[in-house]
Parts: C-alpha cells; structure tokens; sequence
C-alpha cells in the first residue's frame, strides 16, 4: 500500500513537471534576485536601466534610497565615461526601523526594483512599498511610493565632483597616458567640478559641462588625423539631471522635498547635449520634464512594462536537472547557470541601447573601489574600446533576438569610424581600404600611449609604436562576419547594401593592398601577429580565417544581392588566400595560431579562431580533429574574463567540458558585490562584461548553433545528458524554434516559419 501511495505520487509529481514543460512562456521571474536585508553600502547595489541610462540601486542600513547614475554618452573632458551623478532619497518616517519585514526584488519581468517594509509603528501595522524604473521609452528615472501611512520623501544631489580634482592614477588608454613620463602622465588629468542650477522654483538639478576638451585635438595631431575632424566630439558635451516632484518644496539648490502622501513619485529626468551650453541644456531639459509630464505617470509605467515584457518573450533558455527529484531545488548548477544567463542579459538590455557600446570594464554600473581614485568614475583600462573585449557582449544577440542591442556597436564601428579608417588608411599608406585598429577612443584615434609621442610627420613607420596590437586586424573581419550574422537573422536587404558590403569591400581591399602575393599568387601575411599573444607570424590565424569566413559568405550572397563586380572580387580575394594553417601535436594535426608563429606575449588561444567566431571548423564540418587537437595541445587555459574556451567547447561539441566550464564561470562573480552577476574584476573591472558575454554564448551554443555556409541548424550539438531545458532562440531567415528538452530528447518542437523545419539536424549526446 505504501509502495502504491508512493508510486501514485511519482507519476503525479512527473505529470505536473511534463505540464510545467510543455508551457514555453519565459520563466525569468524566477531568476528574481532578492534581499531580505539592506545593504552596507554601494557593494550591495542592484543594477537596472532603460538601455541609455543605468543605475546602481541600493538600500543603506539607515533605511536611506541610493542609486548612481550612468549614461552611455557621459564623457568628461579627459575623454573619459562619467558617472552622470547620485542621488538619496530619505523616507520620513525612514524606511528602515526596528523588527521590520525587509525585502529588495528585481522584478527582470518589468524592469523594476521594488523595496518593500512591514512593521509595527506605534503599535500600528505599516505597509511600505517603493517601486524604481528606469522607463524604457524616456530618459527618466522614477521612485514611486504606496504605503499604509502618509510618507514623505526628501531627495538630495551628492555630488563627489565638487573641486577640481587632479587624478594621481589612470587607466590604461588614457589621453594623458605616456609610459616614458613619470607616473606615466604627459600631463596633470584634472577633472572638473559639476555645478548646481540655481533659480529654479520647483525643481533642483545639475550639469557637467566640458569648458576645455583635453586630448582630442593632440592624438589626431600626433596621429595625422586633424584634418579629418570638423567637430570636437568631447568640447562643449552637456550632462546632467533634473529630480522633480508634484508639489514639492525646494530646500535648497541640491535638496527637494515631498509632501507626507500615501501615493507620491519623485522624477529624475536624465539628459546628454552636444555641442551645447548650460542654458541651452538647461531650456532642453525643462523642454524633456514637459514632454514627460504631458502623460500621466501610470501610462508611462503600463507601456515601460510591456516593453520589457515584450523583450523576455524574445527569447529564453531555462536549464533544470533531469533528475526530477532536484527539478525545484534552486541550489543546482543548472538553475545557477540559467539564473546567470538571464541576469546578464538583463544588464546587456539595461545599458545596451545608447549611442555608444557597451563598455567592457564595467558598462554603466561602476561603483567607488577602495584604494582607486575618481570614485565610481575610475574603471581599470580606462575609457577606449578594445574591439577583442567590446565585441563579446554581442556574440549572442542574434541567436536571443536583441538585434537592437546591437545597433549601437555597428553604428560607432560603421556609421562613424569606416570613413575615418578609410583617410588613416589612404593618408598612411597611400592606398584605398580600410583597417581598424584594434584600441581606438569612441572618435577613432588610436590609444595615445599606443601610438606613441612622436608625430606622424616625424615618422617612417605611420603605424603605432607599441607592439601590443601594432599588426593586429581581425577586427575588421570579424566587423564584418557578425553584420552578416545580423542579416542572416533578419533578412534586411537595406543593411545589406548599406552597410555590410561597403563595408566589406574596404576591409578586404586593405588587406589586398597592404600585403603582397608569392610566386603562386597568395597573399602573405607579413609582418602580422595573432591576436595578443603571438607577436611575430606570418599568416595569422584571427585575420586569414576571418576572411576566407567573410568572402565565402559574400561569395554565397542570393542572387540580386550584389554586383557582378562585387563578386568577381570577393572571388579574386578567396582565391589569394592561404590555406588554414595548421601544426603537429601528438594528437595529430591542429589548426595553428599563424603559418609561422614566434615571439609569445599573452595567453589567448588564436588558432581556435577557426572554430569561433569564423565556424569554419567543428560540428558539421570536416576534419572536426583539427579542431579537437588544437583545444586538447592549446598552450592557456582558464573559465574567467574574456577567456573563450566554453565557446570553443560548445563548437567542438564537448558537453561535459562545456558544462564544466560554464557552471565554474557561474560561480565566478565579484564577492565584494552582493549582486550574483556582478562579474569581475578578472583581467578587466566589475562588472566584467567579458566574461557574462562568453557565458551567454556558450549557453546558447551548447543548446544551439547555426552554419553560417549553409542552412543548417544544429539542436543539442553540446547540450549535457542530465540537464532538461525550456527554449526559445532565434535563427536566420526570421526563423523562431521553441522546444524543450526532456532526458536528451527534444520535445514540443515549433519551428517558425515551419518549411524551416526541414534544416535541423539532432546532434545525438554521446
């Protein structure tokens, strides 16, 4: 009887996990971090954001609201991201008093922090409940309250800002930064105070404004460039906030207060203007409160919601351990992974949409590190763009449906660095093409210190003086090679024409012009470099395979999509290329980080190029071994920061290894930060987006992967045999799959539009 009982239990439990299977909704609302605590200080922040505009979220033990501002487009006048500003917010009575209820959640579903307290005051129950959004359709931030008691709110402007300041330390890609100077300074970096708005009557605020412009003008100089330039992009940039409230009473220039209301809001509206002046962004911003305030508050917050709510229906992936007896522990790898997934990819979606990348070492959520100066304006590697460490937070936007996210990347990369790449190219070498360096500031010139001091007149050698980087190229190729992913994806002809093959054909040609052909009419590749770490190659690896990748893909545009000439091209250039090269190890043959490789100086593993980003190599494909030997004899190792081997393993179709590496990449996260997916420091800075970007890609490549040469779709190419999983991707020609995976079966299969059903193939788990 008792075995009965038992049994009828069983098959009911499974019954209620096969019906909780079979209902593919996004179940992010289960990756919800919650505290049931404050926090000591800004270490136990929360991030959130509208993809512009990002902040640091906190509660102090004091019962006091913190939050720090971030926008993609703050830059000071050293060429440096700022922090737009901070913000308290006090309750009276304090949010905070004795034997209360205390609860922070992020809500991922609708993009909200809500902090609620219960408690007995004056022996009478008490209710409190804040909510904080960022709306994702304005650059405005609210605090909204409901509560059981009248409760008023007092918010005051902490500026850190408030002197000039001259830094004793900088980052690596400073303006300033010389390495032949003491202190590694050409020049003091002193940063400007931000100025309060004074006279106004119902609202208080401030600015950062950029008198001076320091760097700008002396990199292009050194580099050659000053011609190109009509405008100073940093010089006269305008940043700043205004925090507003229904009848609320100004206390002083920095401090607002709100009347004691069982429902009340504060609104801090957020706004970058270049070229401008203190009173013309003063007059714009009075101009943004207006426009915001012509709708009510709640329409705001229902169409904030559905557009978060729209974006987790994008897509989703959601892990669990087969074994259904562990289905509803949250202590498992499976859940921790799937956890790590979503919340990274809410702090992609959070500062992924404004007018520049996303930054690296620690995108918009920074905070004060002890012993580093500027507060939570300082960031290891300073302001530039390394395009190895940018790209990595967009590997999986494609296969998630984020194509919006990625626009920022193409328009810097595209829309406002290929015409300056183009002059470098011609006035350096006296041919057309375009390469792009691999260190650039958001304009475009290159690391001043990686230049070098000495003048583009005064030089034989136009290129930069440091050998980091001096010969490396691939990003160009890879450009390339994710915009066609992009159209792959979407099927968007403009992009095609506009974008992608204008830009393709200066890339190729660069590489056409700069190198010469050997007697049998193939392009060597010398002087080159693979990536960081092999310093003097012939051939590299990063850069040859990338562009047997884009030509092949160019060469197999439909028909109509190009020109005939464009074709002849692409086809002449394929045809120059050296084969892939490959070494002996005493597994056998492996692809190799160059035809000739000398001269080691970092620890990436370049020959694994081939199989990602450039899929020419692994599941699918012939001599999966190359491949195979390559991982097994590579030379560094390591599940942290920017290091690709769990993309890598995922190509190859290694489950366990894959599985191992990314369940320890998880379990990775900063433990100074409270929040579980502040990454970090690693090689780069907390919040390391680096190392949550390889972690999202591999989650979806293990799970599945798409062949850029053709049209196949591979399912389960790496996924482990004890996990379960709920899914929904994205894959070319505007193809959705949706299924789950049941003890290494797929189940429930959609696939939309449905003819595209006929390309997928079921990668057995071995």
């Amino acid at each position: 009887m008792h075995y009965l009982y038992s049994l009828v239990l069983l098959v009911l439990f499974n019954a209620c996990i096969q019906n909780h299977l079979s209902n593919n909704t996004n179940p992010v609302g289960e990756y919800n971090v919650v505290w049931e605590s404050p926090s000591n200080d800004h270490n136990g922040s929360m991030p959130i954001g509208n993809g512009d505009i990002g902040l640091n979220v906190w509660v102090e033990q004091s019962g006091d609201l913190c939050f720090y501002i971030g926008k993609t487009d703050s830059w000071g006048d050293n060429g440096r991201l700022l922090k737009v500003g901070k913000v308290r917010v006090q309750t009276e009575p304090a949010l905070v008093f004795s034997d209360i209820e205390f609860k922070q959640e992020l809500d991922l579903n609708d993009g909200t922090i809500r902090i609620n307290v219960k408690g007995d005051m004056d022996n009478k129950p008490v209710d409190i409940n804040l909510n904080v959004w960022v709306d994702a359709n304005n650059p405005v931030i609210h605090i909204d309250q409901k509560s059981t008691i009248p409760l008023a709110m007092k918010a005051t402007i902490e500026r850190w800002r408030t002197k000039k300041d001259t830094l004793p330390e900088i980052g690596v890609s400073d303006l300033m930064e010389n390495r032949d100077m003491p202190g590694n300074l050409a020049k003091p970096v002193i940063v400007e105070p931000d100025n309060l708005i004074q006279g106004t009557k119902d609202y208080i605020g401030w600015y950062h404004h950029n008198q001076k412009s320091e760097g700008f003008d002396l990199t292009n100089k050194l580099q050659g460039l000053s011609e190109y330039f009509e405008e100073d992009p940093i010089l006269h940039r305008t940043f700043g906030g205004t925090i507003k409230s229904v009848n609320a009473t100004k206390i002083n220039d920095s401090t607002l207060v709100t009347p004691a209301l069982k429902e009340g809001s504060l609104s801090v509206h957020v706004l970058t203007s270049h070229p401008s002046t203190p009173e013309k962004w003063t007059i714009a911003m009075e101009k943004l409160m207006a426009n915001t305030e012509s709708i009510s508050l709640e329409k705001h917050y229902e169409n904030h919601k559905k557009w978060w709510n729209s974006f987790w229906d994008r897509s989703w992936i959601k892990a669990s351990p087969s074994d259904s007896t562990e289905l509803l522990k949250s202590d498992n790898d499976a859940f921790l992974v799937s956890r790590a997934y979503n919340l990274q990819r809410f702090i992609d979606a959070s500062a992924g949409r404004g007018n520049f990348p996303i930054k690296f070492n620690g995108s918009l959520f920074t905070v004060p590190s002890e012993g580093m100066p500027g507060g939570p304006d300082y960031r290891r590697w300073g302001p530039g763009y390394w395009w190895q460490n940018t790209r990595l937070p967009y590997l999986s936007m494609t296969a998630s449906g984020d194509f919006d996210l990625m626009k920022p990347l193409f328009k810097m990369y595209v829309d406002e660095l290929l015409e300056l790449s183009k002059y470098r190219t011609e006035k350096y070498f006296g041919f057309e093409g375009a390469y792009m360096p691999e260190c650039m500031y958001f304009w475009g010139s290159v690391f001043t210190a990686d230049y070098g001091w000495t003048p583009y007149e005064e030089r034989i050698d136009p290129l930069q003086e440091s050998g980091w980087h001096k010969w490396e190229w691939v990003s160009g190729p890879e450009l390339v090679f994710m915009m066609l992913d992009y159209y792959d994806y979407t099927e968007d002809k403009e992009f095609l024409q506009n974008k992608i093959i204008p830009t393709a054909n200066e890339i190729i040609k660069f590489f056409n012009n700069y190198y010469e052909t050997n007697d049998n009419g193939k392009l060597v590749m010398y002087p080159s470099m693979a990536a960081e770490t092999w310093w003097d190659c012939t051939n590299p690896m990063p850069e040859l395979s990338g562009l047997h990748g884009i030509t092949k893909r160019l060469m197999a545009l439909p028909e109509g999509a190009a020109l005939e000439v464009d074709r002849k091209f692409w086809k002449e250039i394929n045809g120059k290329l050296a084969d892939i090269p490959l070494r002996n190890t005493p597994s056998g043959k492996a692809l190799a980080p160059a035809e000739r490789f000398e001269d080691k100086r970092n620890v990436e593993n370049p020959e694994l190029y081939a199989v990602f980003p450039f899929r020419l190599y692994g599941i699918g494909n012939p001599n999966l071994d190359y491949g195979l030997n390559a991982l097994k004899h590579r030379w560094d190792k390591g599940a942290f920061g920017w290091r690709q081997d769990d993309i890598f393993m995922a190509y190859l179709g290694l489950s366990e290894q894959a599985k191992e590496n990314i369940v320890e990449r998880t379990k990775n996260y900063d433990k100074n930060s409270r929040f579980p997916a502040f990454w970090g420091p690693n090689y780069d800075w907390t919040p390391d987006q680096d190392h949550g970007g390889v972690l999202m890609k591999t989650f979806q490549s293990m799970l599945m992967q798409v062949d850029p040469y053709s049209s196949k779709i591979y399912l389960l190419p790496a996924w482990p045999i004890d996990w379960n999983a709920e899914f929904k991707l994205h894959a070319p020609q505007n193809t959705v799959i949706e299924g789950r995976v049941v003890n290494g079966e797929i189940k429930g299969l959609k696939v939309t539009p449905a003819s595209r059903k006929d390309d997928i193939v079921l990668i057995p788990n071995d």
